[in-house]
């Protein structure tokens, strides 16, 4: 590439960049290509020195690691130390990465023996609970998303390299959806958890007539006491919310709080 690399006048060095999957479908990272319209001016920006899905060559000298996926064997931890050491900035890719992700959902059995009997019978198989990248290792960042959207990876990207602040939004996916001009998923007898889901996927679900299942992880000051309102007034069970809530791990620490709150209350009614 010609000439000096600037964004708006500014300078730009290209860093050198590597992707990398832990336990994941890989989906996050074939979204960084699967938009061919701005591949180029993405690669522009970028130096990629690693990156399994679509090149051979590898190295580990790179300034910023993309990882993907969640934690769940000892030598993902080594792999991922690695990456750490190697890194200056280490971004979780993807809600695996932040939060555990689908594989997560595993933990809630609290005994890794018998889900691998389940799951693999007498094949002997190395496995452990799902962890976010963030119970290894220091993160410097995380993009959220199942998958990721590529307009979100490009806009951090050209932030980090202008050396802009990262920010994401604070308020839900349903001012996205309303913005979007969606007929509310309530209104159809649809579950939704737009009301305290972080929003910046521009409502992607809910835009295909699908509720939101939480990928993004809580919205700033999620109003989970009025989510379980809106539910109730719409015919919704609890356990049905929080079945989605479990999904991805975004919403674990509620999730947690919502079952503890459960139980008392059928404790105090059986003992009425």
């Amino acid at each position: 590439m010609s000439g000096e690399l600037s964004y708006l006048g500014v300078s730009l060095s290209r860093p050198r960049v590597a992707f990398f999957e832990l336990t994941s479908c890989e989906g996050c990272q074939l979204q960084i290509f699967n938009k061919e319209a701005t591949l180029i001016d993405f690669l522009s920006l970028v130096e990629p020195v690693n990156f399994r899905e679509v090149m051979d060559e590898k190295s580990n000298d790179y300034q910023i690691a993309f990882v993907e996926g969640a934690v769940t064997r000892q030598d993902e931890v080594v792999k991922l130390q690695k990456i750490r050491e190697n890194a200056e900035i280490l971004v979780a890719l993807g809600s695996c990465a932040c939060f555990g992700g689908v594989a997560q959902l595993k933990n809630r059995f609290n005994d890794m023996e018998w889900v691998k009997k389940e799951v693999y019978g007498d094949y002997p198989i190395d496995t452990q609970q799902a962890r976010p990248l963030s119970a290894e290792v220091k993160v410097d960042l995380e993009i959220y998303g199942c998958p990721i959207k590529k307009e979100e990876v490009e806009r951090i990207v050209v932030d980090l390299l202008v050396g802009k602040a990262i920010t994401h939004p604070k308020y839900p996916v349903c001012m996205e959806c309303k913005a979007n001009e969606n007929i509310c998923l309530f209104d159809l007898g649809e579950p939704c958890l737009g009301p305290v889901t972080r929003g910046g996927c521009d409502s992607w679900c809910p835009n295909s007539r699908m509720g939101c299942w939480g990928c993004r992880g809580p919205a700033e000051a999620a109003n989970m006491d009025q989510m379980i309102k809106i539910m109730a007034r719409h015919g919704i069970s609890r356990e049905t919310m929080l079945d989605r809530l479990e999904c991805f791990g975004g919403f674990a620490g509620y999730v947690e709080e919502m079952r503890t709150d459960e139980t008392n209350e059928d404790i105090q009614g059986n003992s009425e």
